[in-house]
């Protein structure tokens, strides 16, 4: 018995026709209809009844047809097992990281992978959040670590790793520094530094200040987080950074909470719907990465 045999018969079982059966399977029609006796021969029962205008099942045929669609579903199975193995052995994994940022569990779980999956080649590139998740969308990334506002991207899996509010950043001189929390009107009345455009940080910033009806002058952006909170420090403006920046910072720049700004800014892994084995793989062992690493 060959599986050839029962895609056959399963073909003309659900065409009820040997005609079409043969052209969906693309072979010719006296070569289904010679396959399928060598396969009744071989279970010694007649399985299509010929006799009528369709091609029906016998008895035997109904009986075969579960059994021979669940081989065929088996073999299926063992092949995309086999097929995603041979993908975590070559190949490649295309991995997008937003520019400047510096997260130890993503290089961590990157190490993770690259050590048990030698043979596949990973490339890592940055860029601004939105062009990242217009590369995922693509296909031109396999994963991204990206910073969005309020909720991760339509359309992609996704993973948020932080989810926090944006500050002010000023230095212990600047009139901000001697309060806990301003509004975004308060800040705004000062020149700001931010991130620019494509970024999560910024996205929500700018959002933010769109819903109360404001119009921030950004007089100085830096795609990096580091430069942004060095201007700053300088007293060339309010620098608008993520809470979990200013850990970093403390020692030149004061937090301010924002008291209405209300959106969420996110940090989220990003993938296709249908990740391929690799892409597969990295996010379980981020999945591991982040979770020791919030422990």
């Amino acid at each position: 018995m060959e599986l050839r045999q029962l895609e056959y018969f399963v073909a003309v079982a659900e065409e009820a026709n040997f005609t079409r059966a043969a052209a969906r399977v693309h072979i010719s029609q006296s070569g289904v209809s010679a396959q399928i006796r060598a396969l009744e021969r071989e279970l010694g029962a007649e399985l299509i009844d010929r006799s009528g205008g369709t091609a029906t099942l016998t008895t035997a045929g109904q009986a075969a047809l579960t059994q021979a669609r669940a081989t065929l579903a088996a073999a299926g199975s063992v092949r995309q097992s086999v097929d995603d193995v041979a993908g975590l052995l070559r190949g490649s994994l295309r991995v997008g990281m937003v520019t400047a940022c510096t997260v130890p569990p993503l290089f961590d779980a990157l190490a993770r992978f690259h050590s048990a999956h030698p043979g596949v080649e990973l490339t890592l590139q940055e860029d601004n959040s939105d062009r990242l998740v217009a590369d995922v969308r693509a296909g031109e990334l396999d994963i991204a670590l990206v910073g969005v506002a309020a909720q991760a991207p339509d359309g992609l899996a996704s993973m948020v790793v932080i989810d926090e509010r944006i500050v002010a950043a000023v230095p212990p001189q600047h009139p901000l520094a001697a309060q806990d929390e301003a509004t975004l009107a308060q800040v705004c009345e000062h020149p700001i530094v931010a991130l620019p455009p494509g970024t999560g940080i910024r996205a929500v910033f700018d959002r933010d200040c769109a819903g109360v009806g404001l119009s921030p002058s950004i007089t100085l952006q830096a795609s990096a987080p580091d430069a942004v909170a060095d201007l700053a420090a300088r007293g060339l403006g309010v620098a608008i950074l993520s809470a979990s920046m200013m850990d970093t910072y403390a020692d030149r720049l004061t937090a301010v909470e924002l008291t209405d700004s209300t959106t969420a800014a996110l940090l989220a892994l990003v993938w296709a719907p249908q990740p391929n084995a690799a892409s597969a793989k990295l996010v379980s062992m981020a999945e591991d990465a982040f979770g020791a690493a919030a422990l």
